[in-house]
């Protein structure tokens, strides 16, 4: 298992890929590799058995519990420490200031932001598409954070030269904030631009105070390889990415 380089001691941060070493075999080629979402028509039993894959991954790190939600491209963030809730939780951010607990965030071409403060006592994970990334969904987890994060890491999403978008989310994100006209590309088709997710994002970031901006530089559409993409097959399976402090 690969995880980010330059953190502060005793945090770990990565992004699963398409392939594991416990990666079941499935009958349905589109959902082929390591899937880890229940939404997406996949078996029941093939995702839990891959998401207790990654649980035994982290456990020598320290890892005895792990957190998911029901995604909901939202601005809904959860702080989720000792109590373990009865239902699922919906929206799109975590925060923990709990040891040995991962939190999760699944994606397909959607941008995946991991925070953290610089002593390590403290982790958010938050899933970012147009959508979240427009209504505020990283300044609502820093606001939902306990201390002020120092760094933010970019897991793989969709590059800007794949994600073409209409004239609407273009002026969602500049009407909020006039300097990201940089941030989009236009089109050859009229009223359509080309987004860059990762640009959009280290701006927000650097707004809110985070200095350190880890990744940012894979493509989830043309990686086909290495990651899933909704953009590519409709049907599809996710990845995840995580962060746990051990």
């Amino acid at each position: 298992m690969q995880f980010v380089e330059g953190l502060p001691k005793g945090i770990y941060v990565g992004q699963t890929r398409v392939h594991h070493t416990q990666t079941l075999a499935t009958t349905n080629q589109a959902l082929n590799g390591f899937n880890l979402a229940l939404h997406v028509q996949d078996d029941a039993k093939r995702v839990q058995h891959h998401r207790m894959a990654l649980l035994q991954d982290f456990a020598s790190y320290g890892v005895n519990k792990i957190t998911w939600m029901n995604q909901t491209h939202s601005t809904g963030c959860h702080t989720v420490n000792e109590q373990i809730p009865f239902e699922p939780l919906e929206g799109d951010g975590l925060v923990t200031q709990r040891q040995g607990h991962a939190l999760m965030m699944m994606t397909a071409d959607c941008l995946p932001v991991v925070l953290g403060n610089a002593t390590g006592t403290e982790v958010a994970n938050l899933h970012a598409g147009w959508r979240g990334l427009a209504g505020g969904i990283i300044e609502n987890t820093i606001a939902t954070m306990q201390s002020a994060p120092t760094w933010a890491w970019l897991g793989a999403a969709i590059s800007q030269e794949c994600f073409e978008i209409g004239a609407e989310v273009k002026l969602a994100f500049c009407s909020k904030y006039p300097d990201l006209e940089d941030a989009f590309r236009a089109g050859e088709k009229a009223d359509k631009y080309y987004a860059d997710l990762y640009a959009i994002a280290r701006y927000i970031l650097v707004q809110q105070g985070v200095q350190t901006v880890l990744g940012g530089d894979q493509c989830s559409y043309r990686q086909e390889e290495e990651y899933f993409s909704y953009r590519r097959h409709a049907q599809t399976g996710r990845m995840a990415t995580f962060v746990f402090m051990a």
